[in-house]
């Protein structure tokens, strides 16, 4: 390669997330783990602040909730405003990025739960069969 060619960036490349390696796992991770999927989720009704979030998020430590919000932000799915006020608030909404991530999982979120009566009872199919073992 000579000087006048340039080297390709990392944005310039495929990615693929099956690849060890790939950047796309992490963020795949971030979005498909049990506080990432309910936190984009409960942010596409809208902005909301911390312990808004928290409450909606049902279950979700304050810790958990910190280290989700911060991986999504630095994904550029979520976005944290700071609002200089005594006491500080601090609201969280989706970018235009999350909002996209957030409908396709809402999407998943929906069809699952319109689904629970067929996955219940092939639990029960399930558990029946490998009692009998």
């Amino acid at each position: 390669m000579d000087s006048t060619q340039e080297r390709p960036s990392a944005h310039d490349l495929p990615f693929n997330v099956f690849a060890k390696a790939c950047p796309s796992r992490g963020t795949l991770e971030h979005v498909t783990g049990r506080w990432g999927s309910l936190t984009l989720g409960a942010l596409y009704e809208g902005s909301l602040r911390f312990n808004e979030l928290r409450r909606r998020v049902d279950g979700v430590s304050e810790k958990m909730l910190s280290q989700t919000l911060h991986a999504l932000e630095r994904d550029g799915l979520v976005h944290r405003e700071a609002q200089p006020t005594n006491p500080p608030r601090v609201d969280y909404e989706l970018t235009p990025l999350g909002r996209q991530v957030a409908e396709r999982l809402l999407d998943l979120i929906h069809l699952v739960e319109g689904r629970m009566n067929d996955v219940l009872t092939a639990r029960e199919r399930y558990d029946a069969t490998r009692g009998a073992l």
